[in-house]
């Protein structure tokens, strides 16, 4: 046996040899950069209102919750964030968790056991396919956005419950998922439709209040609705939405609910804070569409439905080096590289930002613009 420090090394030189390997590089608050690699797509975690909110959470309630949320962790802020949350996207009720990948763990796992039947998109998140693998049900992955596959994997379904699972903006490809006919194959077969907004939450539908509210499913209590508050809300967290009876059943019976420590009272209060900022602003989506569509066109890629745009790189490799060379020139972006992509292959990830100015972004489509001429060469 060669011992533990040996096979680390083996599996680090293995991934540097595939351009695979990924180190953890801290930013200073004060980084003079261009960013288009997070998250905060409206340029709400900076917002003033934002930001006060949250340090007065902080001062009223501390640092903490101080508990999971079915001991003492749940605090009026909690309880105001839910609801709001559910009004905004025309559910019945919220729970609110402390990370998105929590609310996806959550939801799946408490809905789903081996009695179950899980069909899942080929191109969910990480979070999804943990769930489903910890949910102990059987799983049918089909081809990405296809219809006519979920409605044979769930008709094989037989006397067990089924679940489908997909996302409503994509991450990778951008790309939406035909919500209403997959709603349309549930109700057919008596099966629950789980839809991750993390990416549709403040960007798709009218005023940013997703795709599933605005595909008219809102109501529908076969969809049930994951969303994350650390994308567009700029805060941190996530949330389930649906039914009352749903949250009473996920509050209950979810071991990473039950078990975890409720979402600090800065980031419950930012998202809320946020949230509000969303209602009185309902125009700040369309700054990610009008940008979105516009660096699309200049990097001759294809446009997306949410704020995020992926641009093909001939190898890991390659996208690292092109990430590199915008960085160089006061440009951050994402690299997608396996096993973050569904497909394999490698790209640049370039988040469209509405909270930047117009000179800011001119500047940063130009650069991009320029790089990804260079390195697809």
């Amino acid at each position: 046996m060669n011992g533990w420090p040996q096979w680390f090394a083996e599996r680090r030189s293995v991934r540097e040899d595939a351009g695979l390997q990924r180190t953890l590089r801290p930013r200073a608050a004060d980084e003079d950069f261009i960013d288009l690699a997070g998250n905060d797509y409206l340029g709400l975690s900076r917002h003033p209102e934002v930001c006060r909110a949250a340090a007065d959470a902080v001062l009223e309630w501390g640092a903490g919750a101080g508990a999971s949320r079915l001991v003492t962790g749940t605090t009026t802020l909690h309880a105001e964030l839910e609801r709001e949350l559910a009004e905004f996207t025309g559910r019945e009720a919220a729970l609110v968790f402390s990370t998105g990948y929590h609310a996806n763990l959550s939801a799946v796992t408490a809905l789903a056991d081996k009695q179950t039947l899980i069909v899942s998109d080929a191109h969910v998140h990480a979070s999804l396919i943990d769930a489903a693998r910890l949910s102990r049900a059987a799983i049918e992955v089909v081809p990405h956005n296809d219809v006519a596959a979920v409605r044979a994997a769930v008709a094989e379904a037989g006397d067990r419950r089924a679940i489908v699972l997909t996302e409503s903006v994509f991450s990778v490809l951008g790309d939406a998922a035909p919500l209403a006919d997959l709603a349309a194959v549930c109700a057919e077969h008596d099966a629950l439709l789980v839809v991750d907004e993390a990416h549709g939450l403040g960007v798709a539908g009218p005023g940013g209040r997703g795709l599933v509210h605005a595909q008219g499913l809102a109501g529908n209590p076969r969809v049930v609705v994951t969303a994350t508050l650390s994308k567009s809300l700029g805060a941190m967290g996530g949330a389930a939405l649906g039914s009352v009876a749903l949250i009473d059943h996920v509050t209950n019976v979810a071991r990473p609910f039950i078990f975890d420590t409720g979402l600090a009272p800065a980031p419950a209060a930012g998202a809320q804070a946020a949230l509000r900022v969303l209602r009185e602003r309902p125009d700040l989506p369309s700054w990610i569409h009008r940008r979105s569509g516009e660096l699309a066109e200049r990097l001759g890629v294809r446009s997306s439905a949410g704020a995020v745009l992926s641009v093909p790189m001939p190898s890991p490799q390659v996208a690292v080096a092109a990430q590199a060379a915008a960085r160089a020139r006061g440009v951050r972006v994402g690299c997608f590289r396996p096993p973050s992509v569904p497909d394999g292959i490698s790209r640049l990830r370039i988040t469209t930002h509405a909270g930047l100015d117009e000179q800011a972004w001119s500047d940063a489509v130009e650069v991009l613009a320029s790089i990804a001429d260079e390195h697809r060469r």
